[in-house]
């Protein structure tokens, strides 16, 4: 077994090694890329400052499924420091869960799927996203893969996603203030049909407010014209410049797309940090804040990504993703209580037998063992 497994590692190897870094790649037309420069990079430095910091983020877990359904248990979460202490407020919901439930229907000579949600505890229903904005076409070239149906399961998580930029709205509204600033987990490109209106909605607030609109992607799929991985050339690009502290890069590529209102950069928030990460600002207050205003931002970033645990990650971050994440075991109990009322209605047979119909792995994993 040793053998091959030398030669992917010299495959992997060479692959690396012979790759120059290129220049950015960003698949979509919609960009004006620039070339890689040393140029671009600048030194994060350490501003002591009072903005606050709030982190938003929201999980899912599907309580029961089948080809044309989909029940999932949603949760959506913020938190606000300032530097690494925890600040408190008792003025906004600090978390918001909810039952979504999606269905398959034929209209209009396709497979649809329509969504609608039903509040869990005292969640207020201003939080949740409209059911009449979670109906998509199950062709649409947004969710496909490959040509192929979109999967029902992915597109019932698009109703936390929404309400993700709600609940980012109302605290926005509530708890900041002037230079403040907000991070949204992932980038800040609307991806489905309906959703721009709710990043609007919720830049519009910020705006307003002049509280800054941000995003921060925990993963990237972003590469170089050679292949290579887009920020892993920059980190490397970073380390042959003799950046080897913290800093950030800018600009790699404009969006000329309404669908992706964000100016992108690459961070790396601690001296110590294995990891660089992309980080998003909302076009229109990233094209309006000079270099001063952007080392304020970026500073009070670098203060909150000093946990040992995962230095140079915002700590809000992984506070804000173990609070919203939803696990199996939460969603068991839904489960169980969802199917024993199925039961009651004398239901369970016809809906088990659409449930039979999507994924027998289960069966295949327990015969193995």
């Amino acid at each position: 077994m040793s053998e091959p497994l030398r030669r992917v590692a010299q495959s992997l190897d060479s692959f690396i090694s012979e790759s120059n870094l290129g220049e950015p790649h960003l698949s979509s037309h919609n960009y004006k890329k620039h070339l890689f420069s040393r140029t671009f990079f600048r030194a994060i430095p350490n501003i002591d400052s009072d903005r606050k910091l709030a982190f938003v983020d929201g999980g899912n877990c599907e309580i029961v499924g089948a080809p044309n359904f989909s029940v999932q248990l949603n949760r959506v979460y913020f938190n606000i420091f300032l530097g690494c202490n925890r600040v408190f407020s008792q003025r906004s919901q600090q978390r918001a869960q909810f039952i979504s439930i999606t269905f398959a229907s034929f209209r209009e000579g396709e497979i649809f799927y329509d969504t609608s949600i039903v509040p869990l505890g005292d969640t207020a229903k201003e939080l949740l996203p409209a059911d009449s904005d979670l109906s998509f076409d199950s062709m649409d070239q947004r969710l496909t893969l490959g040509g192929t149906r979109a999967d029902i399961g992915r597109v019932a998580t698009i109703a936390r996603r929404f309400a993700e930029w709600l609940f980012a709205a109302q605290v926005v509204e509530n708890e900041m203030e002037k230079g403040d600033i907000i991070v949204a987990d992932g980038t800040l490109r609307t991806a489905f049909k309906n959703e721009a209106k709710y990043a609007s909605r919720a830049y519009s607030v910020a705006k307003s407010k002049d509280v800054i609109f941000s995003g921060l992607s925990k993963t990237s799929s972003l590469f170089t014209t050679t292949g290579l991985s887009l920020l892993a050339a920059i980190d490397e690009l970073a380390y042959e410049s003799g950046f080897k502290s913290t800093w950030r890069y800018y600009p790699i590529a404009d969006s000329l797309s309404p669908e992706h209102e964000a100016a992108i950069f690459v961070v790396r928030l601690n001296e110590q940090a294995q990891y660089v990460f992309r980080y998003e600002i909302q076009a229109d207050q990233a094209r309006d804040m000079g270099e001063e205003k952007l080392d304020k931002i970026l500073s009070q970033l670098v203060r909150n990504s000093c946990d040992l645990s995962f230095p140079g990650y915002p700590y809000g971050l992984i506070d804000a993703h173990t609070n919203a994440l939803v696990t199996r075991d939460e969603a068991e109990p839904y489960r169980i209580m969802l199917l024993s009322e199925i039961s009651k209605l004398g239901s369970w047979q016809k809906v088990a037998r659409q449930i039979r119909s999507g994924n027998a792995h289960s069966i295949l994993d327990s015969l193995g063992g």
